[in-house]
């Protein structure tokens, strides 16, 4: 049975922990009047940006840098200070959450040989799980792609560096977002 995975981008999580506050300060600042509520929903309406914003996250600065102004133009400080001290607070605390540690992908050269019979055994050896993502052969040559987790890959780069039929091998890892 095949299992789904899920995309993961931190910075889109952290955005939707914050919006709400943000939302919040609004709402509660629209509730005092009227004119107020009008102008900040003109305002909102009507902003745009000539460049793409690519982060989640920086969009959600946008939003909250605007809806301070706002609250600060219709003289509402309180909820601007305590608006701005929750969303600080709240991503500081969500900036140090632990973040499921990214595959690794270990790319490997060497001569023509019998993945299933000479490589699994070293990885199953070597690392808590993997996946092969890739074989292309040719004549005298095989480049594998496999896709690994482990705590350290420097037990499975010992047992690559001891196989006769691996050229080189390389590992490769990011800190960007996931699939888990």
């Amino acid at each position: 049975m095949k299992t789904k995975s899920s995309f993961y981008a931190k910075d889109f999580n952290n955005s939707l922990a914050v919006l709400p506050v943000i939302t919040a300060g609004i709402v509660l600042s629209m509730q005092s009047s009227i004119v107020i509520s009008l102008g900040m929903v003109g305002a909102l309406s009507i902003v745009r940006f000539r460049n793409a914003v690519k982060s989640s996250l920086d969009l959600t600065f946008l939003f909250w840098s605007i809806s301070t102004g706002i609250i600060a133009g219709a003289g509402l400080y309180e909820i601007v200070i305590i608006l701005s001290l929750i969303v600080t607070l709240l991503l500081l605390c969500l900036d140090f959450l632990p973040v499921g540690k990214a595959p690794y992908t270990v790319v490997i050269n060497g001569e023509d040989i019998d993945v299933k019979s000479q490589l699994e055994p070293v990885l199953k050896k070597s690392v808590s799980s993997y996946k092969i993502r890739s074989v292309s052969k040719s004549k005298t040559r095989t480049d594998i792609v496999v896709q690994v987790r482990s705590k350290s890959v420097d037990n499975l780069a010992k047992e690559l560096s001891a196989l006769d039929f691996v050229q080189n091998y390389n590992v490769l890892s990011h800190d960007g977002d996931m699939r888990f």
